[in-house]
C-alpha cells in the first residue's frame, strides 16, 4: 500500500493542473453546500427563463413581446445591481442572501399556481420576471461576497473556476431541461421544479453562519452615521468613489466592457447563420451554445491557472484571445470553424471572468466587496446589451463582416493600447495583491 501511495500523488497533483481544482469543494462544507445549491438553482432558473419566454410566444405570437421579457429583466437588474450590493455591505449578508433565494422560490411557486389556474396574462410574467431580476441584484452580491469567508485566499482562485462551472452548467443545461419538461408536461410542472430546487439553495444559505460585513477601516471610506436608507445610498456612492481610488480593480472593468462592447456578435447570429452557414434556427441554436460550451471547458479545464500570478497581464491577455476569436469567427464560412472559434471564445472568456473575480475577491477589503460585485451585475448585465446594439448598427451601416471581424480586431487594439497605460495592472501580482 505505502509503495503505490507515491506514484498517485504526482498523478493527483498533475490533474489539479490540468482540470479545475476541488480543493474548495474538499475542505469547506460551507462553500460545497453553497455550490451545490446554487448548481441546483441556476438549472432551475434556466429552465424557468426559457419557460416564460414560450409562454409569453403562446400568449401572443409575437417575437417583440419575447424580446421584452429581456428588457424587463435588464433594468431591475442594472437598477438593484448597485443598490443589492450596498445592502450587502450593510447588512448580515447570510441574511440576504435568504431573502433574495426565498423571494426567487414564490415567484416560482407564483409562476406554478398561476399555470394550473390557468391564468395566462402577459403582464403577470412581465411582473414576475422584474421581481425575480430584483431577487438576484439581491442575492448574487451577497452570495459573491460569502465566498471569501468561507474559504482561504489561496483557494479563491479555483472557487471562482468551479462557480463558473455553475453559471455555464446552467445556462447550458436549464434551458434544454426546461424545453423538454414544458413539451412533455407544460408550464406548471416547470415553474414548480424550479420552486423545489431553490430549497437546495435556501438550506445551503441556511447552515451557514451569520456574516456582517467585516469593518476594516483602512479603505479611506468614513463611517456612516445615518439612518438605514441614507446609509445605503452613500455605500453606493462610497462604493464607485473606492473603485475609482483603486486602478488594478477599475482595470478589471474596463478591460472586460471592451470584450463586451467591441467584440459581441451575438445579436447577428440569426442572420449569419442564414447568409454566411445556409442554416436555420438550429444553426442559431449552435452558435449560440457555442461559446456556452467553451465557456464550460474553460472552467473544467482550469487547473493550470494556478501557476499565474500575474492576473492583470492574463486578463489583458484572455481579452485579446477573445476578440481574436471573434475575428477569426468573422472570417469563417464553414460551420464547424466558425463553431470552433466561438468556442475558443467562450474559453477566453470563462478565463477573464476567474481572474477578474478572484482579484476583486482578494484585493478588495471585506466592506467593500458587495458594492464591488453590485458594479459587476451592471457591468455584466448591461455591457452585452450594448455591445448588441453596437453590433447590430455597424451591421446595418456596412456588413456583418465588417462588425464582427472589425470589432474583434478592434478589440485586441483597444487591449494593446490599454496594456501600455495600465503598467501596475500588467504588473498586479497575486502574491501581493494591490486594489
Amino acid at each position: 500500500m505505502s509503495a503505490v501511495q507515491p506514484s498517485r500523488a504526482p498523478r493527483e497533483e498533475e490533474k489539479r493542473r490540468i482540470f479545475a481544482d476541488l480543493t474548495p469543494l474538499r475542505t469547506s462544507a460551507d462553500y460545497r453546500r453553497l455550490w451545490f445549491g446554487s448548481t441546483v438553482s441556476w438549472v432551475g432558473q434556466g429552465m424557468t427563463a426559457l419557460a416564460i419566454s414560450l409562454q409569453v410566444y403562446d400568449i401572443t405570437g409575437s417575437a417583440f413581446s419575447v424580446g421584452l421579457v429581456g428588457l424587463f429583466s435588464l433594468v431591475p437588474l442594472v437598477v438593484f445591481g448597485l443598490y443589492g450590493g450596498a445592502i450587502a455591505d450593510t447588512v448580515d449578508r447570510r441574511a440576504l442572501g435568504l431573502v433574495g433565494a426565498t423571494g426567487a422560490a414564490v415567484l416560482s411557486a407564483a409562476l406554478a399556481a398561476a399555470a394550473f389556474a390557468g391564468f395566462h396574462r402577459v403582464w403577470f410574467l412581465y411582473a414576475i420576471v422584474a421581481l425575480q431580476a430584483v431577487c438576484g441584484a439581491l442575492n448574487s452580491p451577497a452570495r459573491s461576497a460569502m465566498i471569501p469567508r468561507l474559504i482561504p485566499p489561496e483557494q479563491l482562485r479555483a472557487a471562482n473556476a468551479l462557480n463558473s462551472m455553475v453559471m455555464t452548467f446552467g445556462t447550458l443545461a436549464g434551458p434544454s431541461l426546461g424545453g423538454v419538461i414544458v413539451g412533455f408536461a407544460g408550464y406548471q410542472t416547470a415553474y414548480t421544479i424550479d420552486a423545489l430546487a431553490f430549497s437546495a439553495s435556501l438550506y445551503a444559505m441556511w447552515r451557514l453562519p451569520s456574516m456582517p460585513p467585516e469593518r476594516a477601516g483602512a479603505t479611506g471610506v468614513p463611517p456612516v452615521q445615518a439612518k438605514p436608507r441614507a446609509r445605503e445610498r452613500a455605500s453606493v456612492l462610497d462604493g464607485l468613489r473606492f473603485l475609482g481610488t483603486r486602478p488594478n480593480l477599475r482595470a478589471t472593468f474596463v478591460s472586460d466592457l471592451f470584450a463586451m462592447i467591441l467584440a459581441q456578435p451575438k445579436a447577428l447570429f440569426p442572420a449569419v447563420a442564414v447568409l454566411w452557414f445556409g442554416g436555420d434556427a438550429k444553426t442559431t441554436g449552435l452558435l449560440v451554445a457555442a461559446p456556452a460550451f467553451g465557456a464550460l471547458l474553460g472552467g473544467v479545464v482550469s487547473g493550470w491557472q494556478g501557476r499565474i500570478r500575474h492576473h492583470g497581464q492574463a486578463i489583458l491577455i484572455a481579452v485579446a484571445a477573445w476578440g481574436l476569436a471573434i475575428a477569426a469567427f468573422g472570417l469563417s464560412r464553414n460551420l464547424w470553424i466558425g463553431l470552433l472559434c466561438l468556442a475558443a471564445a467562450g474559453y477566453a472568456d470563462t478565463s477573464s471572468m476567474i481572474f477578474r473575480n478572484t482579484m476583486m475577491q482578494v484585493a478588495a477589503p471585506d466592506e467593500m466587496r458587495g458594492r464591488l460585485q453590485g458594479v459587476f451585475i451592471v457591468v455584466v448585465a448591461g455591457g452585452p446589451r450594448l455591445g448588441d446594439f453596437v453590433a447590430g448598427s455597424v451591421a446595418d451601416l456596412t456588413s456583418p463582416v465588417v462588425a464582427i471581424t472589425g470589432g474583434g480586431l478592434l478589440c485586441v487594439l483597444a487591449v494593446g493600447v490599454f496594456a501600455l497605460y495600465a503598467r501596475g495592472f500588467r504588473r498586479y501580482d497575486a502574491h501581493d495583491p494591490q486594489p
